[in-house]
């Protein structure tokens, strides 16, 4: 695959093998690029459609979705207009090539998972479902989106230096009460994204495709 420009966004595109329907957004973490998250495809969802776009953003030199005043401080108004210009591109893309934009998965880790979770908090219709790996909340909007019908799982460690327990929990719970069916799976690690994670991610989505269940894991 081969970077290519589409609207505002440069990105890989991957076509779906035996007629999967669904599409991956992979979404990359600060500092990676559309590169970084093609082996994540791999293990979720191999025969699935791939979109992998970069961040326009740039924090000294290294890409991210949205800016940011420190860590854990988001520019809020910055955030707002990325995550409805990528829910625009997304639908652009999938017209593009002609996909299903009713099927699109955001897989996305760390900078990536938190424009992810805004795009379902601020832009419902973006995404079908969404994997979460090591997300903080990245805004609480004034009303919640009705996510019926959403899937979502989330992927984050107790000992994550980056993103507090009680950060991924609110988010969790602010989901959830938007009708979202979530799944928050523990693990001991930290800001990090392991083949683990991506297995347990994997076994959530085939569980997904096949009927949503939902419940949390229990924590270690």
């Amino acid at each position: 695959m081969s970077t290519v420009t589409l609207g505002t966004l440069d990105h890989l595109h991957r076509p779906a093998a035996d007629e999967d329907p669904r599409t991956l957004l992979l979404l990359h973490g600060t500092g990676a690029t559309e590169h970084d998250l093609l082996p994540l495809a791999e293990l979720l969802a191999p025969s699935a459609g791939v979109l992998s776009p970069r961040g326009r953003v740039l924090e000294h030199g290294l890409p991210r979705w949205f800016r940011r005043h420190a860590e854990g401080v988001f520019d809020l108004d910055d955030l707002v207009e990325r995550t409805h210009e990528l829910g625009d591109w997304v639908g652009l893309a999938a017209r593009h090539y002609g996909r299903d934009p009713a099927r699109v998965i955001g897989a996305g880790f760390s900078n990536g998972a938190n424009v992810a979770a805004a795009s379902l908090l601020l832009r419902p219709g973006t995404l079908h479902a969404a994997l979460l790996f090591a997300p903080m909340l990245p805004v609480e909007p004034d009303q919640l989106p009705d996510l019926t019908g959403v899937g979502v799982f989330v992927s984050a460690g107790r000992r994550d230096p980056i993103c507090p327990p009680e950060q991924v929990e609110r988010l969790a719970s602010l989901l959830t009460e938007a009708g979202a069916a979530v799944d928050l799976h523990w693990h001991a690690g930290g800001h990090e994204l392991s083949s683990g994670q991506a297995a347990a991610g994997r076994a959530w989505l085939d569980r997904w495709d096949a009927g949503p269940t939902s419940g949390p894991d229990p924590a270690p």
